[in-house]
């Protein structure tokens, strides 16, 4: 099961007041709803492919309404075959169209949402909910690519659905795609957000666990991966300062000073390790601890060295 049916699911079993339950209905209907005429006159026609949403519809419509209504299930073939529910409501159409705001004073369907309808914080985060429940998706928290959408077919529903969701500081966006508009998040604490916003806390609380775990994993990934290029940065340096010491110490043995010494004795008998590894071990063999900008000053000056005798050797021949 995809995370967005789990969170669906979860919202699916949600109890709220009359009036969220109106604000949720309204926005389930704004995404999935349609205007269908016949012979009898008109009727509200809703349509969804998930079980759990239109069990949802059908209790609101009940909670707030309590009229008949014919529910309608057939096979759909679009890439597979799906189940598609659709809910015909017939009774006292004109007053539900009003009532939750289908209908704007234009005569233009589904588009405007009345001011009064979301006038409360609990009723604009039922309309968000009703939304999600509509047409909303959501990237599972395993991912690393957070995306949180809702699709809408006008712009200005979605610019609705954004200001809404802008009202808890959720820094939505909007963009068109090839159905018409989303309203979308893509930070991970903003998603979060709005999964406590539309009351998902069960949701909210594996999506937040996912995301801890996953990010720890990743740093400590991130610490090993370090320390591994650390380690052979280590010994590919410790290679190289042996490769000049074998050099030095045929070709120019007795210009080696005491401090030369010193570090080349820690370096054969150390072959792979640090700077810092070599300074605590000078304690065992001399009089003081040699530190670690010292044994890289002395490294630096067997280079030299070598490099001399290099250059020497090659104006020579």
């Amino acid at each position: 099961m995809s995370f967005a049916k789990e969170v669906k699911n979860e919202l699916q079993s949600l109890k709220h007041l009359d009036c969220c339950n109106k604000a949720e209905l309204s926005a389930l209907l704004h995404i999935n709803g349609s205007i269908e005429k016949n012979s009898q006159g008109i009727s509200i026609v809703f349509q969804t492919t998930n079980n759990t949403v239109v069990r949802r519809f059908v209790y609101l419509y009940k909670q707030v309404y309590n009229l008949d209504f014919s529910l309608i299930q057939k096979k759909v073939h679009q890439f597979k075959s799906k189940e598609l529910f659709i809910v015909k409501l017939n009774e006292s159409v004109n007053s539900i169209m009003n009532d939750l705001s289908l209908i704007n004073k234009e005569a233009i369907f589904f588009t405007d949402v009345d001011d009064s309808l979301i006038s409360k914080e609990c009723c604009k985060r039922a309309y968000l909910r009703g939304a999600f429940l509509a047409t909303g998706s959501i990237n599972s928290p395993n991912t690393s690519r957070y995306h949180l959408e809702i699709q809408s077919y006008s712009e200005t529903h979605a610019l609705i659905i954004k200001e809404i969701a802008d009202e808890f500081y959720l820094n939505a966006k909007v963009a068109k795609n090839k159905r018409g508009y989303i309203t979308y998040l893509k930070e991970a604490e903003k998603i979060a957000d709005f999964l406590r916003v539309i009351g998902a806390n069960n949701s909210l609380f594996v999506f937040e666990d996912t995301r801890i775990k996953r990010d720890f994993k990743n740093s400590i990934n991130r610490v090993i991966n370090c320390d591994i290029a650390n380690e052979k940065k280590a010994m590919d340096a410790a290679n190289e300062q042996l490769k000049q010491i074998e050099y030095v110490e045929k070709h120019a043995e007795k210009k080696l000073s005491k401090s030369m010494k010193e570090a080349i004795f820690l370096r054969k008998k150390y072959p792979e390790s640090s700077l810092l590894e070599l300074s605590y071990a000078s304690l065992e063999h001399f009089d003081k601890q040699i530190s670690k900008s010292a044994l890289n000053h002395r490294f630096r000056s067997i280079k030299d060295l070598a490099n001399k005798i290099k250059i020497s050797e090659a104006y020579h021949d």
